[in-house]
């Protein structure tokens, strides 16, 4: 009789997924993921899943929300749009890691949880989820309403 999953063996294996995806998206498109990387991943249906343009808006924003994929349609196959704060427009080379990080929700939906995007985020620029976390929190404190990844404190 086979075992029956729990939710706790569907999370790590979604996690284990996303590092998996992650780490093919490094090697596909790294070493270094910047502003021209992250363009040619948005358009790779192996990448993200769904269709995904970059807008620099901060009006569909939370208050200390860096970026935020939308739902253009009722199906995901509509696409959606990455909401990026303006904040951002002057500094390209940071914007991966931002997007990448919300990346999860376009690919997986509400079943991606923080660990994940930060599990996904972390392979895709090849650095430790560790690394990738301090980076966020660094790139957020000038958003400054202590709304952080994963709901921590960043100092």
């Amino acid at each position: 009789m086979a075992k029956q999953l729990t939710a706790e063996d569907v999370r790590v294996s979604l996690n284990a997924h996303v590092a998996s995806r992650g780490e093919e998206i490094h090697a596909k498109y790294g070493p270094v993921i910047g502003w021209a990387e992250l363009q040619q991943m948005l358009e790779d249906r192996t990448c993200v899943r769904y269709p995904c343009k970059l807008e620099f808006n901060a009006a569909p924003l939370q208050p200390g929300e860096f970026a935020h994929p939308v739902a253009q349609g009722d199906k995901p196959e509509d696409g959606y749009i990455m909401y990026v704060h303006p904040l951002y427009m002057t500094q390209l080379a940071d914007v991966p890691a931002l997007v990448c990080y919300q990346l999860v929700l376009v690919n997986y939906g509400e079943f991606a949880a923080s660990e994940d995007a930060l599990t996904f985020g972390a392979a895709v620029l090849g650095i430790s989820e560790d690394v990738y976390y301090g980076r966020l929190c660094e790139l957020m404190d000038p958003l400054g309403d202590g709304t952080e990844p994963g709901g921590c404190s960043c100092g």
